[in-house]
This record gives C-alpha cells, sequence and structure tokens, in this order.
C-alpha cells in the first residue's frame, strides 16, 4: 500500500522532529504506529509530525512537514479524499429494497467514453485509467446514502447548502489504478526522500497534482451514476482530500490519512456503522498542520489483521453491491474476527436500520 520503509532509516544528527498527538490516553492506538512516528521523528528533513485519534500503522493519519519530498509518505493512493454531495432525494420516500436494487445493477460498471468525455470536461488528458475513473476500489473505501440527523450550526449548514433531513451521498475513494502507477515509478525512493530542487521531484509532484484531480473527478462519477441509479440529482456540498503533498511554508506538507483542515468543512467518516460529521475547523492549532483527523480508519495494519481472522469460508466477504461498499454481512459467531472488526448487519438489515436511524448522521 505505498507505507514508508522505515526499517532502513537513519539516525538524525539533530534531535527527533515534535510529535502533537491529538488524542489522550483513552485512544486504543496500536503500538507500532507508534514506533513508526518515532521512526519519523528521526529523519533529518522531517520538521514536525501532527498524529490524530485514527493513527494506525502505516503510519496512516498523519501529517508530516519535511523539507524533501516522500513519495512513500502518502503511498499510491495520490489524492484519495471525501466528498459529501446533496441529493434531491426525500428521505421519508425512500424505499430500501428499490435503492439497493438500483445500486446493485451498477456492480463492476465501467464505461471508457463515458470515462474520456469525463476527463476532458475536467481539463484532463482522456487516456488517463478511463476503465478505472467512477470506481470506488477496495479497502474502506464506500460510497453511502445518509441522512442529516442534526445541525449544530444552522448558519454554516445553510451556507454549505444542507439541512436536516437531507439525503446525502458519502463519498470515500482515491485516484485507483492512476495514482499506482505514478507510485511504481518512485517506489524505490527510500524513507530520504526527493530533494526540493530535483528534476525528479517536479516530475513527480507535477503527476501527483494531476492524481489529485483525477481523485477528485473519480468521487464525482462515483456520485453522478449513484445518482442516475437512484434517479435523483446531486450537488457538491464539500469535497475534501486526506492523501497528498502540499507546499507549506518553506516546506512539503505530507497528509497521510489526514484531511485538509483550510476549509469550511472537512467530512469525517464513521467506521462502518459509527455515526459521520462534518466538520467546521478552528484553525486554532497550528500544531495540527491545518490537518485533522479523516475517519473511517481501522486499528490494525492489513497484513496482521487478516493473518490474525478465521479462514475465508467463515464468512461472507464483503457484499459487492457497488457503491455500497461499507457494508459487510458476517455469518460467524467467530472472537477472532469479533476482536478486529465490528461486525454490520445484511445489506437489507442495514437499510431497515439506516431508516429507522439507528444509524443516523449527524452534524458536529
Amino acid at each position: 500500500m505505498g507505507n514508508l520503509r522505515l526499517d532502513c532509516a537513519g539516525s538524525a544528527t539533530v534531535a527527533p522532529a515534535p510529535i502533537h498527538r491529538f488524542y489522550g490516553t483513552s485512544a486504543w492506538i496500536l503500538g507500532d504506529a507508534e514506533v513508526q512516528l518515532n521512526k519519523l521523528a528521526q529523519l533529518e528533513a522531517v520538521h514536525q509530525i501532527a498524529a490524530f485519534p485514527d493513527l494506525h500503522p502505516g503510519p496512516v493519519g498523519v501529517a508530516i512537514l519535511s523539507d524533501r519530498v516522500h513519495p512513500h509518505m502518502i503511498g499510491n493512493d495520490i489524492g484519495c479524499g471525501m466528498t459529501v454531495f446533496r441529493t434531491s432525494l426525500s428521505a421519508h420516500k425512500l424505499k430500501p429494497q428499490k435503492l439497493a436494487d438500483r445500486l446493485r445493477a451498477l456492480q463492476d460498471y465501467t464505461d471508457p467514453v463515458e470515462g474520456q468525455a469525463h476527463l476532458r470536461s475536467a481539463g484532463l488528458p482522456d487516456d488517463l485509467a478511463v476503465t478505472a475513473i467512477g470506481t470506488i476500489g477496495g479497502g474502506n473505501h464506500f460510497c453511502e446514502v445518509q441522512i442529516l440527523a442534526e445541525t449544530q450550526d444552522v448558519e454554516l449548514a445553510a451556507k454549505a447548502g444542507v439541512a436536516k433531513g437531507d439525503v446525502l451521498l458519502f463519498v470515500h475513494s482515491g485516484s485507483r489504478s492512476f495514482g499506482a502507477s505514478i507510485f511504481a515509478d518512485y517506489a524505490e525512493v527510500g524513507s530520504e526522500g526527493l530533494a526540493a530542487e530535483d528534476e525528479r521531484t517536479t516530475a513527480y509532484l507535477k503527476l501527483h497534482d494531476l492524481a489529485v484531480r483525477w481523485a477528485s473527478l473519480n468521487r464525482q462519477m462515483i456520485a453522478e451514476r449513484a445518482a442516475a441509479a437512484l434517479r435523483c440529482d446531486v450537488e457538491l456540498v464539500v469535497d475534501s482530500s486526506h492523501n497528498l503533498i502540499e507546499r507549506y511554508g518553506d516546506g512539503f506538507l505530507h497528509r497521510k490519512g489526514a484531511a485538509k483542515a483550510d476549509v469550511d468543512l472537512v467530512p469525517l467518516a464513521g467506521s462502518r456503522d459509527a455515526k459521520s460529521y462534518l466538520l467546521k475547523p478552528t484553525g486554532n492549532k497550528r500544531e495540527a498542520l491545518a490537518s485533522l483527523a479523516h475517519g473511517a480508519g481501522r486499528k490494525y495494519d492489513r497484513a496482521p489483521c487478516m493473518a490474525g481472522l478465521p479462514s475465508r469460508n467463515q464468512f461472507a466477504m464483503p457484499c459487492h453491491v457497488p457503491l455500497t461498499e461499507v457494508v459487510w454481512s458476517v455469518r460467524t459467531n467467530s472472537s477472532s474476527w469479533k476482536k478486529h472488526h465490528k461486525p454490520t448487519r445484511t445489506l437489507r438489515m442495514f437499510l431497515r436500520s439506516w431508516l429507522r436511524q439507528s444509524w443516523p448522521r449527524v452534524w458536529g
């Protein structure tokens, strides 16, 4: 997944960079993630690190300020982010089974001609991963239908164009195979990174910026395809990346699973059946490096988590209902599975529970 190779990192000749942890002692953080943070702080080019409550091995859930550009710090899913759209659907008229059937019809859907047209309209080359554009991908990526259950800041909600009771689409995806192809060309770059004035740095950042734009368009296409299936209109509320590199003062700010917080609103996705939020950044913590937690994280690194799970034939894999990958149908009572994941309902039960608002989506 493009995690930073820290095993070969040399010791810094100066004091380690400060690590600002935005979580308390009650937060459950895997020890490996803390070890990785400390190793990052020892890199000579690194000046400052901010770590957030969804921190897990990678490390993911961090913002890192460095003098150099480190492709491994953000990995292969360049531009991954979350986008929220308001739909024209009416919450009290929703029919769960009909919604499910319409979304299911989009499974593995791809249209290169449509992809090329969208790429051209966005001012991007029309040969950039045309078979991948408009697809979600795996991992914890998803597209959910949500209801805005509460608005604590009515004025800000109105400014964003949403109100209590609105039906929203929440999309989490990235640059798919396009980002992976860029990272593959820089995979050999170690923890030392690339110098700011290096020609390879300029070339990488140019491709990186294309991938960020591609990923944003990808989320837009996912929402448009979902809207067409649900026979509704969609309107953008907020688009937020959490895997990218930006100029920050005299250095480069690397966000890996850390949302940009220099905007009016930041979406924070709940894990599985937890609540999601739209956050208003305060901007009063310089140590946070203009970043916030992105949510939808995991406590364990993927490899050891899967190694500790029961064999795959003992439980169902994610329901491959396009745009609702967050839904799982678990068929085991294994204590090992429950230790690592919070089981959720089948798609049918998910939709029933959702309409009862036992999975409310809250404005925070």
